[in-house]
């Protein structure tokens, strides 16, 4: 689904990310590791073609990410659902609105029947009319999977997704994500929570990643 080739990116005049190979393939689960400052965000961002490879090839979905022009990558972007680590939202709109957005960006605002169904599945159905500001931590990160879920994509790549929440909140997220790999998604969780990786390892089949020196590492087994 998508696939990293000898990938590097370099940022104000040194390489953040070296020679870099994976293969995210349907249905796999990974976990992605590494100190602040390694480059997981830039990782992320390689991956939904928010950033271009200076070295190397990504492709997603098939397309290398170089041919594609920009209505090609807004395409595939629909594909790729992004809980993002600072979790904004527009602060005048109800929290239903925020997450039917991507449809409307899509040109899709009348497909939105799935909206309450994933509300309640989230736990956010009592709270469609409030604003993001009347909404918890935890509540607002819930509130970003499920905007990242609206397109019905393939691919879920959230980056720090347990950073600003506690611990029940972190299983509570974990879990949701678990039922969707058990769905077929793929799901990339950038986190520094080992004791979130070791819970979900009893759970699921998670590959886990570490970014080190520049490098991609396959994880020992003692996470």
């Amino acid at each position: 689904m998508i696939e990293l080739q000898n990938v590097a990116y370099s940022y104000g005049g040194g390489e953040l990310l070296s020679d870099m190979t994976l293969t995210l393939a349907a249905g796999s689960f990974y976990f992605l590791t590494g100190p602040s400052g390694a480059g997981k965000s830039t990782f992320l961002k390689l991956c939904y073609m928010e950033l271009i490879a200076s070295a190397g090839s990504v492709s997603v979905f098939g397309q290398d990410v170089r041919d594609l022009d920009r209505d090609g990558v807004a395409l595939n972007r629909r594909r790729i659902g992004v809980v993002h680590q600072d979790c904004q939202f527009l602060e005048h709109l109800p929290i239903a609105e925020n997450i039917s957005l991507p449809l409307s960006a899509a040109g899709r605002a009348g497909d939105a029947q799935n909206l309450d169904e994933l509300m309640a599945w989230v736990g956010l159905r009592d709270k469609a009319h409030r604003l993001p500001a009347e909404l918890s931590g935890g509540e607002r990160q819930r509130a970003a999977l499920a905007r990242a879920l609206i397109m019905s994509p393939d691919v879920v790549l959230a980056d720090e997704p347990t950073g600003n929440v506690d611990w029940e909140m972190s299983q509570r997220l974990l879990t949701l994500l678990i039922e969707l790999n058990r769905m077929g998604k793929t799901i990339v969780i950038a986190t520094h929570d080992l004791n979130l990786i070791r819970m979900a390892k009893n759970q699921v089949n998670a590959r886990v990643l570490r970014i080190a020196d520049r490098r991609l590492q396959l994880a020992g087994a003692g996470l």
